[in-house]
C-alpha cells in the first residue's frame, strides 16, 4: 500500500524546523482519539460532508455503479458498491465530495518534496513521513523514497506508533534521522481498550530501536481519562530508565478533538466525545515529573 492522503507543507509540529509532512493511509491501531481518521483504513475511500449537501442529487445521477441513491432528499452511499471512479466528485456542484488517498510514484513524491528544499536548509527542517502508520506501508516504496531524500541531502523524520515487525525499522534506520515514537500508555489492558492492540510489540521495538542507536523523540498524547495521571507518567519514566533510553526530546501532547468533524464524512463514529485534555497546571506538573527524573528536554506540544 502506498496511498497518501495529504502532503502538508510548512509544518512545524512534526519534527525540527520547517517540514513537509506526508500522511500515508493505513494504520494497525484504531485510537479512539485519532484526529486523522481518513488515514486509518489502508484502502482509498470516499469522503462526503453531509452538513453542506444541498440534496440536488447530481452525484446519484452520474454514479455508474449504482452506489448512490437518494433517500429523504439526501444521497446515501453503498461503500461496497462504490468503485471510487470519481464521477460524483466531479459533478457535485457544492464540491463536498473527495476521495481520500492518492497514489504517487516515488519520483513524483520526491519531486514534490524537493520543491521546498531551500526552507529545509535554512530552518534545519526536512521531510516527515507520517500517517496513518508509514511503517505499515509498502516497504520497498518507503525505502526508495528515503534513499533518494538522503541522496538529495534532505533529512527524514518518521512518525510511528511502533506497532510493526522490527525488521522494518532495521531496514529504514540507515536513512532516517529522527523517529517520532508514540508511547501512548504503559498499561497493556488500557492500551488495547483504547487503540485496539496491546503495547508489547511497541515497547519491545522502542527498546531495540534505542539500542541500535536511533535518534528518538518520545511523544505522549495526554488524555485526562486515559493516561493523564501520575501513575502512567511515572511508569513511563521507569520504563525509559530501566532500559537506558535517553531521548533528546519528550513531547507531551494535550488531547484535542479537532479531527472529530471528519468522522461523519467517512461514515465513522467518533468515540472520543467524553475525552478531555488535562488543564495547563496538570500538564506542567507532568513535565516536571520527567524533568525531575533527568529528562530535561520535556515540553508541552511539539
Amino acid at each position: 500500500m502506498r496511498n497518501i492522503t495529504n502532503i502538508q507543507k510548512f509544518s512545524v509540529h512534526d519534527g525540527d524546523g520547517i517540514r513537509t509532512s506526508v500522511f500515508f493511509k493505513g494504520c494497525p491501531l484504531k485510537c479512539e482519539w485519532c484526529h486523522n481518521p481518513e488515514t486509518q483504513r489502508f484502502e482509498r475511500e470516499m469522503q462526503y460532508d453531509p452538513g453542506r449537501c444541498t440534496g440536488c442529487g447530481s452525484c446519484a445521477g452520474v454514479c455508474p455503479a449504482g452506489a448512490l441513491d437518494m433517500r429523504d432528499g439526501r444521497p446515501c452511499l453503498d461503500r461496497e458498491l462504490c468503485t471510487l471512479c470519481g464521477k460524483c466528485v466531479n459533478f457535485c456542484p457544492a464540491g463536498i465530495r473527495e476521495i481520500a488517498g492518492h497514489e504517487y510514484t516515488v519520483k513524483e513524491l520526491v519531486k514534490e518534496l524537493l520543491k521546498d528544499q531551500i526552507f529545509y536548509e535554512e530552518s534545519g527542517g526536512g521531510v516527515t513521513f507520517s500517517g496513518g502508520e508509514v511503517m505499515s506501508m509498502d516497504l520497498d516504496y518507503i525505502l526508495e523514497a528515503a534513499k533518494e531524500l538522503k541522496r538529495q541531502g534532505v533529512t527524514l523524520t518518521v512518525d510511528t506508533c511502533g506497532h510493526v515487525p522490527y525488521e522494518r525499522f532495521q531496514k529504514l534506520l540507515p536513512y532516517t534521522d529522527t523517529f517520532l515514537y508514540d508511547v501512548k500508555m504503559m498499561d497493556p489492558v488500557l492500551h488495547e481498550r483504547y487503540t485496539g492492540a496491546d503495547n508489547k510489540l511497541i515497547l519491545e521495538n522502542l527498546v531495540r530501536l534505542a539500542a541500535d542507536g536511533a535518534r528518538i523523540y518520545i511523544r505522549i498524547p495526554v488524555i485526562k481519562e486515559v493516561n493523564g495521571n501520575d501513575q502512567n507518567m511515572m511508569d513511563t519514566i521507569s520504563f525509559l530508565k530501566e532500559h537506558d533510553i535517553h531521548p533528546p526530546q519528550i513531547n507531551l501532547l494535550p488531547y484535542h478533538d479537532t479531527g472529530s468533524g471528519k468522522y461523519p464524512k467517512l461514515g465513522m463514529e467518533y468515540k472520543g466525545t467524553n475525552l478531555h485534555a488535562p488543564d495547563r497546571e496538570e500538564m506542567e506538573h507532568f513535565v516536571r515529573l520527567f524533568q525531575n527524573a533527568g529528562f530535561q528536554n520535556t515540553k508541552i506540544g511539539g
